[in-house]
Protein backbone atom coordinates (compact mmCIF):
# COMPACT_ATOMS: atom_id res chain seq x y z
CA UNK A 1 0.00 0.00 0.00
CA UNK A 2 1.06 3.56 -0.69
CA UNK A 3 1.34 5.07 2.83
CA UNK A 4 2.63 8.54 1.91
CA UNK A 5 2.61 11.21 0.64
CA UNK A 6 0.54 10.74 -2.54
CA UNK A 7 -2.86 9.19 -3.20
CA UNK A 8 -1.72 7.97 -6.62
CA UNK A 9 0.17 4.67 -6.80
CA UNK A 10 3.71 4.79 -8.21
CA UNK A 11 5.62 2.23 -10.28
CA UNK A 12 9.35 2.62 -10.90
CA UNK A 13 10.80 0.92 -13.98
CA UNK A 14 14.52 0.13 -13.93
CA UNK A 15 16.10 -1.34 -17.10
CA UNK A 16 19.29 -3.21 -16.23
CA UNK A 17 21.89 -5.40 -17.87
CA UNK A 18 24.89 -6.51 -15.80
CA UNK A 19 24.36 -3.84 -13.16
CA UNK A 20 24.70 -6.02 -10.03
CA UNK A 21 27.45 -3.79 -8.61
CA UNK A 22 25.36 -0.63 -9.00
CA UNK A 23 21.98 -1.81 -7.73
CA UNK A 24 22.74 -1.54 -3.99
CA UNK A 25 23.34 2.18 -4.42
CA UNK A 26 20.41 2.70 -6.79
CA UNK A 27 17.87 0.88 -4.63
CA UNK A 28 19.10 2.64 -1.49
CA UNK A 29 17.94 5.96 -2.97
CA UNK A 30 14.38 4.77 -3.70
CA UNK A 31 11.71 6.19 -1.34
CA UNK A 32 10.01 3.66 0.89
CA UNK A 33 6.53 4.73 -0.22
CA UNK A 34 6.94 3.50 -3.81
CA UNK A 35 4.28 0.91 -4.56
CA UNK A 36 6.10 -1.14 -7.17
CA UNK A 37 9.61 -1.56 -8.55
CA UNK A 38 9.99 -3.37 -11.86
CA UNK A 39 13.46 -4.50 -12.91
CA UNK A 40 13.65 -5.17 -16.65
CA UNK A 41 16.57 -7.55 -17.05
CA UNK A 42 18.36 -7.50 -20.40
CA UNK A 43 19.48 -11.12 -20.02
CA UNK A 44 22.30 -10.24 -17.63
CA UNK A 45 25.24 -12.58 -17.27
CA UNK A 46 26.09 -11.40 -13.75
CA UNK A 47 24.00 -11.52 -10.55
CA UNK A 48 21.79 -8.56 -11.43
CA UNK A 49 18.49 -10.34 -10.80
CA UNK A 50 19.62 -12.14 -7.64
CA UNK A 51 21.06 -8.95 -6.14
CA UNK A 52 17.90 -7.01 -7.01
CA UNK A 53 15.62 -9.60 -5.40
CA UNK A 54 17.74 -9.66 -2.25
CA UNK A 55 17.69 -5.87 -1.99
CA UNK A 56 14.03 -5.36 -2.73
CA UNK A 57 11.51 -7.93 -1.43
CA UNK A 58 8.44 -7.88 -3.64
CA UNK A 59 10.45 -6.77 -6.65
CA UNK A 60 8.91 -7.65 -10.01
CA UNK A 61 11.29 -8.90 -12.68
CA UNK A 62 10.56 -8.71 -16.40
CA UNK A 63 12.96 -10.51 -18.73
CA UNK A 64 13.56 -8.47 -21.85
CA UNK A 65 12.51 -10.19 -25.08
CA UNK A 66 14.67 -8.12 -27.44
CA UNK A 67 17.65 -5.79 -27.03
CA UNK A 68 18.05 -2.10 -26.34
CA UNK A 69 16.99 0.42 -23.72
CA UNK A 70 13.87 1.40 -25.62
CA UNK A 71 12.60 -2.15 -25.72
CA UNK A 72 13.40 -2.63 -22.03
CA UNK A 73 11.45 0.46 -21.03
CA UNK A 74 8.51 -0.37 -23.27
CA UNK A 75 8.21 -3.83 -21.73
CA UNK A 76 8.57 -2.42 -18.23
CA UNK A 77 5.89 0.20 -18.86
CA UNK A 78 3.51 -2.49 -20.15
CA UNK A 79 4.01 -4.49 -16.95
CA UNK A 80 3.54 -1.54 -14.57
CA UNK A 81 0.34 -1.38 -12.51
CA UNK A 82 0.77 2.05 -10.86
CA UNK A 83 -1.13 5.22 -11.70
CA UNK A 84 2.22 6.93 -12.24
CA UNK A 85 5.26 5.43 -13.96
CA UNK A 86 8.79 6.68 -13.23
CA UNK A 87 11.79 5.61 -15.32
CA UNK A 88 15.28 5.60 -13.81
CA UNK A 89 18.65 4.12 -14.77
CA UNK A 90 20.40 1.23 -13.01
CA UNK A 91 23.92 2.68 -13.23
CA UNK A 92 23.58 5.17 -10.38
CA UNK A 93 23.32 8.25 -12.61
CA UNK A 94 19.73 9.04 -11.61
CA UNK A 95 18.92 9.74 -7.97
CA UNK A 96 15.81 8.01 -6.66
CA UNK A 97 15.44 10.69 -4.01
CA UNK A 98 14.29 13.02 -6.79
CA UNK A 99 11.25 10.83 -7.52
CA UNK A 100 9.14 12.85 -5.08
CA UNK A 101 9.67 15.99 -7.18
CA UNK A 102 8.57 14.20 -10.34
CA UNK A 103 5.47 12.73 -8.71
CA UNK A 104 4.58 16.06 -7.11
CA UNK A 105 4.76 17.71 -10.54
CA UNK A 106 2.27 15.17 -11.92
CA UNK A 107 -0.09 15.33 -8.97
CA UNK A 108 -0.13 19.12 -9.28
CA UNK A 109 -1.45 18.92 -12.83
CA UNK A 110 1.19 17.86 -15.34
CA UNK A 111 0.70 14.86 -17.61
CA UNK A 112 4.41 14.32 -18.25
CA UNK A 113 7.26 15.30 -15.91
CA UNK A 114 10.46 15.64 -17.90
CA UNK A 115 13.82 15.63 -16.15
CA UNK A 116 16.29 18.32 -17.16
CA UNK A 117 19.94 18.74 -16.30
CA UNK A 118 19.85 22.29 -17.68
CA UNK A 119 16.81 23.65 -15.84
CA UNK A 120 17.64 25.88 -12.85
CA UNK A 121 18.64 23.55 -10.03
CA UNK A 122 19.73 20.74 -12.34
CA UNK A 123 23.21 19.64 -13.36
CA UNK A 124 25.47 16.79 -14.41
CA UNK A 125 28.67 15.20 -13.14
CA UNK A 126 28.95 13.04 -16.23
CA UNK A 127 28.08 14.71 -19.52
CA UNK A 128 31.06 15.64 -21.70
CA UNK A 129 31.32 18.96 -23.59
CA UNK A 130 30.81 17.11 -26.90
CA UNK A 131 27.70 15.31 -25.71
CA UNK A 132 26.37 18.49 -24.14
CA UNK A 133 26.79 20.40 -27.40
CA UNK A 134 25.09 17.64 -29.37
CA UNK A 135 22.23 17.51 -26.90
CA UNK A 136 21.72 21.26 -27.07
CA UNK A 137 21.67 21.20 -30.88
CA UNK A 138 19.15 18.34 -30.95
CA UNK A 139 17.05 20.13 -28.34
CA UNK A 140 17.06 23.31 -30.44
CA UNK A 141 15.96 21.39 -33.55
CA UNK A 142 13.14 19.74 -31.61
CA UNK A 143 11.95 23.04 -30.17
CA UNK A 144 11.92 24.64 -33.62
CA UNK A 145 10.04 21.75 -35.25
CA UNK A 146 7.52 21.01 -32.52
CA UNK A 147 7.02 24.33 -30.75
CA UNK A 148 8.34 23.01 -27.44
CA UNK A 149 10.54 24.82 -24.93
CA UNK A 150 12.66 21.91 -23.77
CA UNK A 151 16.04 22.53 -22.19
CA UNK A 152 17.27 18.91 -22.22
CA UNK A 153 16.08 16.50 -24.89
CA UNK A 154 18.32 13.48 -24.28
CA UNK A 155 17.85 12.63 -20.62
CA UNK A 156 16.34 9.41 -19.33
CA UNK A 157 14.75 10.54 -16.06
CA UNK A 158 11.05 11.06 -16.69
CA UNK A 159 7.67 10.28 -15.14
CA UNK A 160 4.14 10.26 -16.49
CA UNK A 161 0.60 9.15 -15.79
CA UNK A 162 0.17 5.56 -16.98
CA UNK A 163 -3.08 6.49 -18.68
CA UNK A 164 -1.04 8.32 -21.35
CA UNK A 165 0.87 5.23 -22.52
CA UNK A 166 -1.44 4.81 -25.50
CA UNK A 167 -0.82 8.41 -26.58
CA UNK A 168 2.96 7.84 -26.47
CA UNK A 169 2.62 4.64 -28.57
CA UNK A 170 6.27 3.73 -28.01
CA UNK A 171 7.79 1.58 -30.74
CA UNK A 172 11.58 1.90 -30.72
CA UNK A 173 14.31 -0.22 -29.17
CA UNK A 174 17.30 2.08 -28.70
CA UNK A 175 18.55 5.07 -26.73
CA UNK A 176 16.31 7.32 -28.82
CA UNK A 177 13.41 6.25 -26.60
CA UNK A 178 13.66 9.44 -24.49
CA UNK A 179 13.47 11.62 -27.59
CA UNK A 180 10.51 9.66 -28.92
CA UNK A 181 8.67 10.08 -25.62
CA UNK A 182 9.33 13.81 -25.53
CA UNK A 183 8.24 14.37 -29.12
CA UNK A 184 5.11 12.24 -28.88
CA UNK A 185 4.10 13.80 -25.58
CA UNK A 186 4.22 17.14 -27.38
CA UNK A 187 2.34 15.81 -30.40
CA UNK A 188 -0.39 14.44 -28.13
CA UNK A 189 -0.87 17.80 -26.47
CA UNK A 190 0.08 16.57 -23.01
CA UNK A 191 0.81 19.08 -20.28
CA UNK A 192 4.61 18.85 -19.96
CA UNK A 193 6.65 20.30 -17.13
CA UNK A 194 10.40 20.06 -16.73
CA UNK A 195 11.82 18.98 -13.38
CA UNK A 196 15.39 19.95 -12.45
CA UNK A 197 17.56 16.86 -12.00
CA UNK A 198 21.21 16.30 -11.15
CA UNK A 199 22.86 13.50 -13.10
CA UNK A 200 25.57 11.54 -11.30
CA UNK A 201 28.42 9.65 -12.88
CA UNK A 202 28.03 5.92 -13.46
CA UNK A 203 29.37 4.12 -10.40
CA UNK A 204 30.66 0.85 -11.88
CA UNK A 205 31.08 -0.45 -15.43
CA UNK A 206 30.99 1.33 -18.76
CA UNK A 207 28.12 2.89 -20.66
CA UNK A 208 26.73 1.45 -23.88
CA UNK A 209 26.04 4.96 -25.14
CA UNK A 210 27.88 5.97 -28.34
CA UNK A 211 27.57 9.72 -28.86
CA UNK A 212 27.77 9.85 -32.68
CA UNK A 213 25.80 6.69 -33.45
CA UNK A 214 23.07 7.38 -30.92
CA UNK A 215 23.01 11.08 -31.76
CA UNK A 216 22.26 10.24 -35.39
CA UNK A 217 19.49 7.89 -34.29
CA UNK A 218 17.99 10.69 -32.22
CA UNK A 219 18.17 13.10 -35.17
CA UNK A 220 16.47 10.59 -37.46
CA UNK A 221 13.74 10.13 -34.87
CA UNK A 222 13.14 13.88 -34.61
CA UNK A 223 12.84 14.25 -38.38
CA UNK A 224 10.83 11.08 -38.92
CA UNK A 225 8.22 12.06 -36.35
CA UNK A 226 7.44 15.21 -38.33
CA UNK A 227 5.81 13.04 -40.97
CA UNK A 228 4.00 10.78 -38.52
CA UNK A 229 0.26 11.17 -38.66
CA UNK A 230 -1.52 11.58 -35.33
CA UNK A 231 -5.20 11.36 -34.54
CA UNK A 232 -5.13 14.55 -32.48
CA UNK A 233 -2.39 16.90 -33.77
CA UNK A 234 -2.67 19.50 -31.01
CA UNK A 235 0.22 21.55 -29.66
CA UNK A 236 1.87 20.61 -26.37
CA UNK A 237 1.22 22.70 -23.29
CA UNK A 238 4.57 23.09 -21.58
CA UNK A 239 4.95 24.89 -18.31
CA UNK A 240 8.14 26.48 -17.04
CA UNK A 241 10.64 24.38 -15.12
CA UNK A 242 10.33 24.13 -11.37
CA UNK A 243 12.80 26.13 -9.33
Amino acid sequence: MNSAPFAASVSVVVPAMNEAANLPHVFATLPGWIDEVILVDGNSTDDTVAVARALRPGLRVVTQTRRGKGNALTEGFAAATGDIIVMIDADGSTDGREIAAFVTTLVEGADFAKGSRYAPGGGSDDISPTRSLGNRMLTLITNRLYGTRYTDLCYGYNAFWARHLDALALDCDGFEIETLMNVRAAQAGLVIREVPSHERSRIHGTSNLHAVRDGLRVLRTILRERTRRTDLPVPARQETAAA
